[in-house]
């Protein structure tokens, strides 16, 4: 049983990261961040706007800086966007100051969630699923290999995959103060 203070959140674009991240952080009574939030709101601008302007490398390097700053909080969880795990420095930083669970998306779950996304520059391409299928061809190994718990999203909704998340936490991970792991979620979760 792995012991740490934080809940990091991997997986691809829509898988639910920061939508299940808030919900695992509220029953769980820690604080919630979303790094591309920090990300945005550090660069003054959006995310595309960065990638537009600055491109997908200097992306990269404040991506890595601000996952640096938050791997050194306590009594997190926190959603990385689906690229962090690109990085060696940043998989080092995920395994060494946190509980990491992978949140895992079928393609075609993907597509369905992002349909009317218009928002993600790695998803400006012609074929939209041939995309996500080179993503997840370089990512999922890498998901894979930092999980500590791998959970699957579905269309049963956030609410239900944090419900799901929480009970097989409780085997797995030792929630040093002040998270503590509740022994069922009602429906809110």
């Amino acid at each position: 049983m792995k012991s740490s203070s934080n809940l990091y959140l991997i997986g691809p674009m829509g898988a639910g990261k920061s939508t299940v991240g808030k919900r695992l952080a509220r029953v769980l009574n820690l604080r919630f961040i979303d790094l591309d939030e920090v990300i945005a709101d550090e660069a003054g601008t959006s995310i595309p706007l960065l990638f537009e302007l600055q491109g997908e490398a200097a992306f990269r390097e404040r991506e890595s800086a601000a996952l640096a700053r938050a791997t050194q909080l306590d009594g997190v969880v926190l959603a990385t966007g689906g690229g962090s795990v690109l990085a060696p420095v940043n998989r080092e930083l995920l395994t060494q100051h946190g509980f990491v669970l992978y949140l895992e998306a079928p393609i075609e779950l993907q597509l369905e969630r992002l349909a009317r996304d218009t928002s993600r520059p790695l998803l400006r391409a012609p074929d939209r699923g041939q995309r996500l299928r080179e993503l997840a061809q370089e990512r999922n190994p890498l998901y894979r290999q930092l999980a500590d718990l791998v959970i699957p999203a579905d269309r049963a909704g956030p609410g239900a995959t944090a419900r799901r998340a929480t009970a097989a936490l409780r085997n797995c991970w030792q929630p040093s103060p002040p998270a503590r792991i509740p022994e069922a979620i009602d429906g809110r979760a």
